[in-house]
């Protein structure tokens, strides 16, 4: 007599199956666990990876639960990350799974892939990253010491996996040439001053303050002629001078301390200050001596940068230095006072004036000595800064090719600079504009020529040639000394800088000029354009 192989099985066992609502019930239960899972993981990321590793450290120190963790992991952010989207990845399939099993039950095949597909992908972007990573960016460091510990603990569960993955993405990444550490957590420079920035749109830091910050930050790019007390606004005394004579230079200047120069200016042997000098003057055995009290002093290159200058100052515990140009010239002094007023700003001393003084909205009068990026940042334009200058002076020197004098004007980009006040080769102060988007422009289109000498002259063969024959005329003082030789129709000119000082004469064989320029007709900017129109 034979029986079926499977029915005693099924007799002997006694296993019930499950009806339709007990599947689904648990079919609902095991996909509301998994959004949970899903939300875990995907709210561990930012949290994990917002969480700047200062704080991380300072957490570490106080000794709060979980922090060491979180370094632990953070040690290895390309494994942390791996660990994540491997466990968020196996969440949301798992999920998609039994979703599509419970509406197979109810739908039709195609039925149950659309309703899987729009549902579950609702359900993962509102409950499963949308909301977690919300909450994480809101409570970063309260999250991330709740979640380290099981997140710790899926490492574990899912190494073989982590591990895996971890070897495929490397060696995709060796491949494509792709970087493995660019899930760590880092802060550049720019990032922090679009944090600034930010930080006093939204009234946490005040204008003050956020001025000081961004001169904290330039100051890593300022270089010693940007910083300097210029040449001719140098108070010093001589080697052989007396005592009481420095004394004297000091109180007339309101110096606490002036160099001391042997010969010139260019030799320049050491600082003193008055309290030593007047300790030289009342206390001293014998006759006081200048030479007894004079401190050594550092000669620096004008292109050295700001805050080694500040480091070296403070190790060789120097209160002034003195700046040199590639000549070995002596370009001017920088103070611990210079060095003060490139973070926290101008501080003015006495009847001293202010360098950038505010007569209305768009309309300011400025020092010439003052840099062109400080003018920039005060009165929101973007006047370019060249190589040969970083001053307003030497910015309109530069446009000029000359020295310009009390009452011209010059237009660039949309901005008007007056000359107000100029002290023999010297611009002291301008008054600038910003015109209105609609005002008046100059006719070049804000080239940047004096707009009263906005002239060009055509140079021809004749009259160059008959230069010799002329009466030599007297040297004029000019920045662009092929521009003196053309348009000024002169031998020799003395070379400026942009703080008004002689530099040098430069001369010219009016006879071989023709035949390096040419004939014809040259621009403003000493470029050769052909014929006139």
């Amino acid at each position: 007599m034979g029986l079926s192989s499977s029915a005693p099985v099924v007799d002997v066992l006694q296993i019930p199956m499950p009806g339709q609502e007990v599947v689904t019930a648990l079919g609902v239960v095991a996909i509301m666990l998994l959004i949970g899972l899903s939300a875990f993981f995907s709210s561990s990321e930012i949290a994990m990876f917002s969480l700047p590793q200062h704080r991380i450290d300072s957490l570490v120190d106080e000794g709060v639960t979980g922090a060491k963790t979180i370094r632990e992991m953070k040690q290895n952010p390309h494994r942390l990350l791996v660990t994540i989207l491997v466990g968020n990845n196996i969440v949301n399939v798992a999920m998609t799974s039994i979703a599509t099993a419970l509406f197979g039950i109810y739908l039709s095949r195609g039925q149950s892939v659309l309703a899987t597909t729009f549902g579950i992908t609702t359900l993962v972007l509102i409950f499963g990253e949308s909301a977690p990573k919300s909450y994480a960016v809101e409570n970063t460091e309260s999250w991330a010491l709740k979640i380290a510990r099981p997140l710790k603990a899926s490492e574990y569960a899912l190494y073989p996996l982590v591990v895996l993955f971890d070897y495929i993405v490397k060696g995709v990444n060796s491949i494509i040439g792709g970087s493995a550490a660019i899930e760590s957590t880092y802060v550049t420079r720019d990032e922090i001053q679009d944090i600034i920035e930010t930080g006093e749109r939204e009234g946490v830091i005040e204008e003050e303050e956020r001025e000081m910050l961004d001169r904290i930050f330039r100051f890593n790019n300022t270089i010693a002629k940007e910083v300097m007390t210029p040449r001719l606004d140098v108070t010093a005394v001589a080697k052989e001078s007396s005592v009481e004579e420095a004394i004297e230079t000091c109180i007339q200047a309101d110096h606490e301390r002036v160099p001391v120069y042997e010969g010139n200016l260019d030799n320049i042997i050491g600082v003193v200050t008055v309290r030593d000098l007047v300790r030289e003057l009342r206390y001293s055995e014998g006759e006081p001596s200048l030479a007894r009290v004079v401190k050594p002093t550092l000669h620096v290159p004008e292109s050295k940068n700001a805050d080694e200058l500040l480091a070296e100052m403070q190790e060789n515990r120097l209160q002034m230095v003195t700046v040199i140009d590639e000549f070995g010239t002596t370009e001017g002094i920088i103070t611990l006072e210079d060095m003060v007023e490139e973070i926290v700003g101008e501080i003015l001393e006495g009847d001293e004036e202010a360098p950038v003084e505010f007569l209305e909205e768009n309309v300011a009068v400025v020092q010439g000595e003052v840099n062109i990026d400080e003018v920039n940042e005060i009165l929101g334009i973007d006047l370019p800064e060249g190589e040969e200058f970083e001053t307003l002076a030497g910015f309109v020197f530069n446009r000029a090719g000359r020295l310009v004098e009390e009452g011209e004007e010059i237009e660039f980009d949309g901005v008007r600079i007056r000359i107000e006040r100029v002290d023999n080769t010297r611009i002291m102060s301008a008054r600038v504009t910003v015109l209105d988007v609609d005002g008046e422009r100059s006719d070049d289109g804000g080239t940047g020529e004096l707009v009263v000498q906005d002239d060009v002259r055509r140079v021809d063969a004749p009259h160059v040639e008959a230069a010799p024959d002329r009466v030599r005329r007297e040297a004029g003082d000019v920045l662009n000394a092929a521009k003196a030789f053309l348009f000024e129709r002169g031998h020799e000119v003395a070379v400026l800088q942009e703080h008004g000082r002689d530099v040098a004469v430069v001369g010219v064989d009016a006879e071989d000029v023709h035949a390096t320029l040419g004939l014809g007709f040259y621009n403003r900017e000493l470029k050769w354009t052909g014929e006139p129109p």
